[in-house]
């Protein structure tokens, strides 16, 4: 046995390690990321298959097919990659498991770096599944066994949701460095059970409606749903996930409060709730995103006519978004309970604000030199600029401000084609990055194909999928088992679907750039061009560029195209050469010339 201390996101990929877990698979997504390239970094004897698999949905269809033949699965991905994996899921929800299948799906509370603010417990009880709830990271290493075996024991997948803020704490714990993968039986070919029709699934909803009051009895001895302190004023606290740490934290060990924990919101532990609520006249409810316990509990209190208060985000308690904090759950308790807290005693009238830091496109990126040139060949033209999810939609950001539309992966492409269809004079434009077209373009450029829009896809192909941590996608030539594999060819792709012009340049050389943008607006039909530039941080530059003489302080440099790097001291523009890579582009931007590059 060995100890350490380690990331949540680690200590989920070691227990599942320890569970014996033969396949290990999603697709990347913060704040999920790092649990497969965990598995993929401690695989040594590669007895695990590990994988980024190109979107959530083809990663659930490679677990179901695994857990047929009785291997357990470990599918891995943010909660709005649930939302592609749920055709997969739901179906998988009714036919059922042979090997354990624990889909994480890693809740973003804030949201700190997704789009909305999705509960996964939600979607549990949507799928009728089971789901787990982490408190803390020691917590999520040993409920991710329990996970699997819950999913072995009913025959169902299981959800398990931990949230940004136990992803990414640490903690120690101790685990089997010698855990071995489980012997897999073996698919046993069986029509009537893993073959759906509608008979099937309506036998199997029944059963699945008869089972999850007797897991929910299974959850009330749960060891981690648990009960702490008396009655004394008849009050409690009923908490899970990440809420129940913060109300711990407050609550301690004090006898005169009771706090309830719920690690499994769903099928809810009854047996467990009713005896931890004797005695009790009013509970105050403290959880992140929806309502879901504090409703639940209405509903189980109904149902049993008991005569308790519920208080909390319904009841304007408990903020109804946004991420919890142990201030504010210490504050709403204490609120609760009648208790004074006292406040700092420190002097902080002088403190000044923190500074503003939006995200920003890093020095040297070569997303920036693509936005750049569609804008300054578009400068005289109408456009619409359809952005995605990636680095790439911080394009946004003054002073490019050539992001108009982001909704989700993949989106960008077709929503050109609607904004086509309303305006057939505007020339609309959608940016993809290499890691997303491969997960979630393909589909929309065939519709654009089929349907005959007339659009520009610009592909910004920088070598690797950068936001979530740069991991490999069918384009790198490389997979998570460490192998070398055939880079898939995203101009191929195209050409092969039938796009008559596709174009490849290097966004660092403007004006080669705008050439091939010009050249594809002045034609009809689906266009592409594949900016082609690795991403920064996949090299360590042998250039920089400096500020000469030749400045004359128009700032144009600073005004054009917003390069972290560059900034004024003194009335006079200068390039921080320990953030610049070389990349030229102010050089290209600078009417005097007044920028060279030099060698490191």
């Amino acid at each position: 046995m060995k100890k350490e201390y380690v990331m949540g996101n680690q200590a989920i990929a070691l227990g599942a390690m320890a569970a014996g877990v033969n396949l290990a698979c999603g697709y990347p997504g913060t704040p999920s990321s790092e649990i497969v390239d965990t598995i993929a970094k401690r695989n040594k004897d590669k007895a695990i298959h590990v994988e980024w698999s190109i979107n959530e949905k083809a990663a659930m269809e490679v677990a179901a097919g695994a857990s047929y033949a009785g291997a357990r699965c470990l599918v891995t991905m943010k909660m709005m990659g649930l939302n592609v994996a749920s055709d997969a899921l739901m179906s998988l929800a009714y036919v059922g498991v042979e090997g354990g299948l624990v889909v994480v799906s890693a809740d973003d509370p804030g949201p700190i770096s997704s789009q909305t603010e999705q509960d996964t417990r939600l979607f549990a009880k949507y799928c009728r599944i089971p789901v787990f709830d982490p408190a803390s990271v020691e917590d999520a290493y040993e409920m991710i066994q329990d996970a699997f075996e819950y999913s072995e024991k009913y025959k169902t997948p299981v959800l398990f949701r931990p949230t940004t803020r136990i992803d990414h704490a640490y903690g120690s714990i101790t685990y089997d460095e010698n855990a071995k993968p489980k012997e897999v039986p073996g698919f046993v070919k069986n029509s009537k059970r893993f073959v759906i029709f509608p008979r099937l699934s309506r036998m199997n909803h029944e059963m699945i409606e008869k089972r999850n009051p007797a897991i929910g009895d299974d959850f009330s001895d749960y060891k981690f749903n648990t009960v702490q302190g008396k009655a004394v004023n008849k009050k409690a606290v009923l908490a899970g996930g990440a809420g129940y740490a913060y109300a711990k934290e407050y609550i301690q060990d004090r006898e005169d409060v009771v706090l309830i924990r719920v690690a499994t919101p769903h099928p809810l532990p009854e047996k467990f709730l009713i005896k931890a609520l004797e005695g009790v006249d009013e509970v105050l409810v403290v959880e992140e995103l929806f309502p879901y316990l504090e409703e639940e509990l209405l509903q189980l209190i109904g149902k049993k006519q008991l005569k308790i208060k519920v208080l909390g985000k319904h009841t304007g308690n408990s903020p109804l978004a946004g991420e919890n904090t142990a201030e504010c759950v210490a504050c709403e308790i204490a609120k609760f309970l009648g208790d004074t807290i006292e406040e700092s005693k420190a002097d902080t009238s002088d403190v000044p604000a923190p500074p503003m830091r939006p995200p920003v496109l890093c020095a040297g990126c070569p997303h920036r030199a693509s936005f750049y040139a569609v804008k300054q060949a578009m400068k005289d033209r109408k456009a619409n600029f359809s952005g995605d999810i990636g680095c790439y939609t911080l394009g946004n950001a003054m002073p490019l401000d050539m992001v108009d539309t982001c909704l989700c992966m993949g989106a960008g492409i077709t929503m050109a084609q609607g904004l086509h269809w309303t305006d057939e004079e505007t020339v609309n434009f959608a940016f993809v990055g290499d890691s997303t077209f491969f997960a979630s373009g393909m589909t929309g450029i065939a519709n654009a194909i089929y349907n005959e829009a007339d659009m520009i896809l610009c592909v910004l192909d920088n070598s690797t999928t950068a936001m979530t941590g740069h991991q490999p996608h069918p384009g790198t030539g490389m997979n998570m088992m460490g192998d070398v594999v055939n880079k898939i060819s995203i101009e191929k792709i195209l050409l092969g679907m039938g796009i008559e012009k596709v174009l490849t340049v290097n966004p660092l050389d403007l004006d080669e750039a705008k050439k091939a943008i010009n050249e594809c607006a002045d034609a009809k039909g689906v266009k592409a061009i594949i900016f082609k530039s690795p991403c920064v941080a996949l090299f360590k530059p042998t250039e920089k560029c400096v500020v000469t003489d030749k400045c004359i302080g128009c700032k144009k440099c600073i005004r054009e195209i917003g390069c972290p790097a560059i900034s004024v001291d003194d009335k006079k523009v200068v390039i921080d050469t320990s953030m610049c890579t070389g990349c030229s582009l102010c050089a290209q931007v600078c009417p005097m010339g007044a920028i060279e590059k030099e060698v490191r």
